[in-house]
């Protein structure tokens, strides 16, 4: 082996002892599958892309959950002096890859005495750690600044057309309660001065004439 060829083998076991690699082999799911779920999580925070794996609703997603946790136990161990770094969270995934593994080749059964061809794909995945750069905590930083500052000033632009919003809904309700304040005590000095009705006494029923003088008029 020549010198540089040795340098350079040299420098890549150097390299391979400071990074995390985790391996999963022909996990029984096609490439494209696995794909939808190594693309939500690549070039994430660690601990943000277990979240989203531990939510997520397919089943590639909890094959990559439990890999994940294996590549951070690796780089745990690899890492003994630096752990803080992953509980302050610039420990990331550098990279994700997903390849075509082996495919099983199966029959199924089809009209007229024909058969058709049933392929079984399968995946190998690979997930590095590392940590972020210099630059890109930098890059970060100024990207939740950008943020930050948009949404104060659009904050502040929304302040008065909601003191506004808040205003205008207050004035009606104002002048609703202003006359039903101003019509109580003139209602009740009404009241007050209304006469009462007295109430008529029944008139007295006629008395019914004696017997004894319907009897003298007949006689």
């Amino acid at each position: 082996m020549g010198k540089r060829k040795r340098e350079m083998a040299e420098r890549q076991k150097a390299i391979k002892k400071q990074t995390a690699v985790a391996k999963l082999n022909n996990v029984p799911t096609s490439p494209r599958k696995m794909r939808y779920s190594a693309d939500l999580i690549r070039g994430v925070e660690v601990n943000k892309a277990l979240d989203i794996l531990k939510f997520s609703k397919k089943e590639a997603s909890q094959r990559l959950y439990k890999l994940l946790k294996s590549a951070i136990v690796n780089w745990e161990t690899k890492n003994e002096e630096n752990r803080k770094e992953l509980d302050n969270g610039k420990v990331i995934i550098r990279t994700i890859e997903v390849a075509e593994g082996r495919t099983l080749k199966r029959l199924q059964t089809a009209p007229q005495g024909r058969a058709h061809r049933i392929r079984k794909r399968s995946n190998h995945v690979t997930i590095i750690l590392d940590t972020k750069t210099a630059k890109e905590a930098a890059v970060e930083a100024k990207a939740a600044a950008k943020v930050a500052k948009a949404n104060s000033v659009a904050e502040e632009k929304a302040a008065p057309k909601v003191e506004k919003e808040v205003k205008a809904a207050a004035k009606p309700a104002a002048k609703k309660a202003a006359p039903k304040a101003a019509k109580a005590p003139a209602k009740a000095a009404a009241k007050s001065t209304e006469k009462k009705p007295v109430a008529k006494k029944p008139a007295a029923k006629k008395a019914a004439p004696k017997k004894a003088a319907v009897k003298a008029e007949e006689k």
